[in-house]
């Protein structure tokens, strides 16, 4: 099949050179948006007089006409099959707009170079799933958010190097993973505005001798601007490289969510139960059900810092303007972008069925000596130096481990041969309720002050709702 570059050559391109070459195996995605971006650059070019207005007509009729074959379900076969005799996506679709319109069909790519094509296709493709990865981040908040409310008084024990460490609510422990998360949509939405720039008509690298309206162009394809620089509009790929340290980021938190679903899914724990729809059993142990769902959400997570890996590295060495290597950017955008919306979606609705044992958290807090710190601020408030306070409770917790007995058990006299501040009152003091309750300092997990995080959050997730819908409208 003749390139359309292949005016200048007399030989063929050898055929497993074209196949190595190739990017229409994976760049086929791109068709709806290279469609979206040539149906705008056709419509400058006939409100710049460059076409006339008959050829702007029957270009972007055929353009429509092949994104409408394209997604009818029975002819999409059919059209990936025709795309793989292409190099790319990019000549498939004009070889077909010429087929269909004729020579109107070639002055398409008039004004523009394949280079600064492909460049604005990837960003429409990258703005599109960095909406959607919004939106599904906008799900798991609203899911954590739910479940807070749920568990506002849900005692459980916090940890420190995997040991009980001091009481908290559950409430409190998955509003961690809300900050998280919503750091996680924050910096997409930080992304979105330096993807939201338009390359179209920065040319090979020099731009062009036609009186190009770029603003049209960005105006009519959502863009807040253009670029200020041809060499740099071909050539960058900072917006992507952003993305996929993005979404190693969100990974990152699903992976140590996983994690803890995994140990609180474990018997030695006990905390929570995975639904039979989100776990697995053995070929061989009919007692086991497996946390499959989260594991491969963790296990996933090298694959997306590869992907990041991957694309930092084949950016590292490449001069000014444009290189082949970066074909390369797709194959692991696409990947990392299936796969975290993948895993996000499916942790999401883990989660809203994933059911919390209440009264096994308590046992387990109560157990672990978390109210330790709260018995060695008892003895300060009473006058103790604090240092003596803690040196005085560590005695009184070996005590408690020698005799198996936790320090709520204690007899007042016990605790009173360790120090006579120690009084009635203490025994209020060191409950376990009131240990978590008494925290009541911005992000603490006392009761009020997560009522506070929570009610803030309402109006976070309005305004994420309003922002994702008018994002997803463009």
């Amino acid at each position: 099949m003749a390139q359309l570059w292949g005016g200048r050559f007399e030989g063929q391109t050898d055929a497993e050179v074209f196949a190595f070459n190739a990017s229409i195996g994976f760049d086929i995605r791109l068709l709806d948006v290279d469609i979206e971006g040539s149906i705008a650059h056709a419509k400058m070019l006939g409100k710049q007089k460059i076409i006339t207005r008959e050829e702007t007509d029957a270009i972007v009729k055929g353009l429509e006409e092949i994104r409408a074959e394209f997604l009818a379900d029975d002819s999409k076969d059919a059209v990936r099959k025709a795309a793989g005799e292409y190099e790319d996506v990019h000549s498939f679709v004009e070889a077909r707009l010429i087929e269909k319109i004729g020579d109107a069909g070639k002055k398409l790519h008039t004004g523009r170079s394949r280079n600064d094509q492909v460049a604005l296709d990837m960003r429409l493709y990258t703005r599109k799933q960095i909406t959607h990865m919004r939106s599904l981040l906008y799900r798991m908040l609203d899911t954590l958010h739910g479940r807070m409310k749920e568990h506002l008084r849900t005692v459980m024990p916090g940890f420190t190097h995997l040991q009980k460490a001091q009481p908290v609510t559950l409430a409190h422990h998955l509003g961690a993973y809300f900050e998280m998360f919503k750091r996680d949509e924050e910096r997409c939405a930080d992304i979105f505005l330096r993807i939201n720039v338009c390359p179209l008509g920065s040319g090979a690298l020099a731009g062009t001798t036609y009186p190009l309206d770029r603003d049209y162009v960005a105006k009519l394809l959502s863009f807040d601007a253009v670029c200020d620089n041809s060499m740099d509009g071909v050539s960058d790929r900072d917006y992507l490289i952003e993305c996929l340290s993005a979404l190693s980021l969100i990974q990152m938190h699903l992976s140590r969510f996983a994690e803890e679903i995994i140990l609180w899914n474990s018997d030695e724990y006990r905390f929570v139960t995975i639904d039979d729809a989100y776990a697995t059993g053995s070929s061989i142990m009919p007692q086991k059900k497996n946390p499959d769902v989260a594991e491969l959400v963790r296990g996933k997570t090298g694959r997306v810092y590869g992907d990041l890996l991957s694309l930092l590295t084949t950016m590292k060495g490449l001069p000014l303007a444009y290189n082949k290597d970066m074909q390369e950017d797709k194959e692991c955008a696409f990947d990392a972008f299936d796969t975290v919306a993948a895993c996000l979606s499916l942790f999401t609705e883990m989660l809203k069925a994933l059911t919390f044992h209440a009264d096994v958290m308590a046992k387990s807090a109560a157990r672990g000596f978390t109210n330790a710190t709260d018995a060695a601020d008892y003895l300060a408030g009473k006058g103790v130096p604090f240092r003596d306070a803690h040196e005085i409770t560590g005695r009184v917790v070996l005590a408690c481990i020698e005799k198996n007995r936790a320090i709520d058990d204690l007899t007042l006299e016990e605790l009173k041969a360790f120090a006579p501040q120690f009084e009635e009152d203490v025994f209020e003091a060191v409950s376990l309720k009131n240990c978590v309750d008494r925290r009541l300092t911005h992000g603490a997990p006392g009761e009020e002050a997560v009522k506070k995080v929570i009610k803030a959050h309402e109006r976070y997730l309005k305004e994420l709702q309003v922002s994702v819908t008018q994002e997803e409208s463009v």
